[in-house]
């Protein structure tokens, strides 16, 4: 028999409450972090939490994967260590690592999957980390459809991908420029987001080209539109990015995508869902209503613009919204759109004003198309409005939005005085359970078929729905006796999914695997002795310590950021095509009291930022 390869939806939670809902809007898998060791600080959970919320996914055979994806210093390891067997206890599936140090502890054999910081863009760097023992790898967010088969053909583990979120610009794993100014460290999940900040461009004299932009901030990302290219380049994990997220965001984005791969999956009969239940909803799921820096295909596409946008945001980092039309016309804190778009009191805007800054304000009332605000602004006929808050929107997610249910059918009969009950699910689970009666069951005078029916049906605040139900016979029985055996039937079955419920196993490490290069860098973020005998075991000549474990102050210089994004190309001076505006070289960027060196790699289509 072919198998049909699985397909995940891989949903971000920051608490337990937010991860059930992610599951309820139909995620097959979500990832979490546990009290401590996860690159989010501001998003750890306590074991019994997670423990819940294991319990409540397993119903669904959705999985819950924990992020222990900072790097650790020596001192850390017997705490990581005792941390990963408490997860292991509270049943997590799988765990999201980046320091190479997990692999030698003294852990359960839970599964392990190489976190995007781990920085996989190549596939003899795939290889070595399946050869590693990791169970599922997470790709690089720069990479194209091409670069994405090259590494699929190249490994059996399965691929997980980013679909949907805020970008980092530099490479994960390899941005310096947290720890280096400020001494808060990225890879310790303390990133002070200075790429978000607003930058002058400068040249080597000072002079400033651009003022205060946020030129390193870069879009969302948005692939719902190239899911079909990416399953076929070999993608079956797709993570939505946000675990600092609120459960509105996740309730709409997750909702979303489960759709836009329910589409595909039931368009391809080699694919299949790796989870079960079917999630209906109150709302209408809509990307654009949630936050977003605006949208774009980064480099899924190679360097193509989406839609003759750009990469970055460099007007604002702050969410823009839904567009919803333009000014027709203003009188002092009134104005008119044009466009149907629909608002109520309380909706939030935004527009891009003249000068290119970024302006919020709220709505007070609403009349027909005109719009009172709370308070005046410089808004002028013609700016495009864009809406940030759709409080009609929120109202309903607010509510309980979404309904997860698992199809099965019941098969009713009598055996001599015993009535017996069958329940099968389309998890594949079956349950039989019979009660004994007082007689055997007298033949029904009336028809009873429908009203069994109904009892059986009526399955309340279970996970369950009825699909089909096959009454052999035709004979009375009380519905308080049918409900009872019908509660019994269904506490079987789940103690049966429960019981079969498997988790994946780690894979082994091949002692005799050879990293592909023999030096690391600092950026490689070795920080404890274990991660550096595991390189040395493999073939790694020369290793740097991890940038936090330097005590020296950094000269200039120092590389802080690597990069795909192009400053120079997204500002339409690209080095490598003729007919582009120029700027001068070198570049700077000076934020604060930070001056940074901006630096471009043609060769290799890549970026680095060095303090200066």
């Amino acid at each position: 028999m072919h198998l049909k390869r699985n397909i995940e939806l891989l949903a971000p939670a920051k608490n337990e409450l937010i991860g059930i809902e992610a599951i309820k809007h139909g995620a097959d898998a979500v990832y979490i972090g546990a009290n401590a060791f996860g690159a989010r600080s501001q998003a750890g959970n306590d074991i019994e939490s997670i423990k819940r919320l294991v319990d409540f996914a397993h119903q669904y055979d959705a999985r819950i994967y924990c992020t222990v994806n900072t790097i650790i210093y020596d001192h850390e390891l017997h705490a990581v260590e005792r941390m990963i067997h408490e997860l292991y206890r509270a049943g997590v599936d799988a765990l999201i690592v980046q320091d190479m140090a997990l692999l030698r502890l003294d852990i359960p054999p839970i599964a392990l999957h190489a976190s995007t910081q781990c920085d996989i863009r190549t596939p003899e760097k795939a290889q070595f980390l399946e050869k590693m023992g990791f169970a599922q790898l997470v790709l690089a967010r720069e990479l194209t459809i091409d670069e994405i088969k090259e590494i699929s053909s190249s490994v059996r583990v399965p691929l997980e991908g980013f679909c949907h979120g805020a970008l980092c610009v530099s490479y994960s794993g390899r941005c310096q420029i947290s720890q280096a100014l400020k001494g808060r460290s990225a890879n310790r999940g303390e990133c002070a987001q200075f790429c978000r900040l607003s930058y002058d461009l400068e040249d080597a004299h000072g002079n400033k080209l651009i003022k205060s932009k946020h030129l390193l901030s870069l879009r969302d990302f948005n692939a719902s539109d190239r899911l079909h290219q990416m399953i076929d380049a070999g993608i079956s994990s797709f993570k939505i990015e946000g675990r600092l997220k609120d459960v509105d965001y996740v309730k709409n984005v997750v909702a979303y995508y489960r759709q836009a791969l329910d589409r595909i999956i039931g368009a391809n009969d080699g694919l299949a869902r790796s989870s079960h239940g079917t999630s209906s909803f109150s709302f209408e799921p809509c990307l654009a209503k949630s936050f977003n820096r605006s949208f774009t295909h980064y480099f899924i596409d190679d360097r193509h613009p989406h839609n003759g946008t750009k990469m970055a945001s460099i007007l604002t980092p702050k969410s823009q919204g839904e567009y919803v039309g333009k000014v027709a016309t203003t009188s002092g804190n009134t104005i008119t759109l044009s466009g149907g778009a629909a608002f109520v009191n309380g909706d939030g805007l935004s527009y891009i004003d003249s000068n290119g800054n970024y302006n919020g304000f709220r709505v007070n009332k609403v009349i027909g198309n005109k719009l009172f605000l709370k308070d005046k602004c410089d808004i002028k006929p013609g700016d495009s409005v864009y809406k940030t808050y759709d409080k009609a929107f929120n109202d309903i997610l607010a509510k309980p939005s979404a309904r997860r249910n698992i199809y099965l059918d019941f098969t009713l009969w009598t055996a001599c005085n015993r009535l017996c009950l069958k329940a099968c699910d389309e998890r594949g689970c079956m349950a039989t359970h019979s009660i004994t009666l007082d007689s055997k069951p007298e033949t029904a005078k009336q028809p009873q078929h429908e009203r069994q029916r109904q009892v059986l049906s009526k399955l309340g605040d279970t996970i369950f729905t009825m699909r089909e139900c096959h009454i052999k016979g035709d004979f009375f029985i009380p519905a308080s006796v049918l409900a009872q055996l019908r509660r019994e039937t269904l506490a079987l079955l789940e103690r049966a999914h429960k019981a079969a419920y498997q988790r994946d196993l780690r894979h082994s490490e091949d002692r005799s695997a050879l990293f592909p290069y023999q030096e690391l860098a600092s950026a490689d973020n070795v920080a404890n002795h274990i991660a550096h005998q595991l390189y040395r075991d493999h073939g790694v000549k020369a290793i740097a310590p991890a940038i936090e474990c330097r005590n020296v102050n950094l000269e200039k210089g120092t590389v802080v950021m690597t990069t795909r994004y192009c400053l120079r190309r997204e500002l339409g001076a690209c080095l490598k095509e003729t007919g582009r505006s120029s700027l001068p070289s070198p570049l700077l960027l000076r934020g604060g009291k930070h001056l940074l060196q901006v630096n471009c790699d043609c060769s290799r289509c890549e970026m680095t930022i060095t303090l200066a």
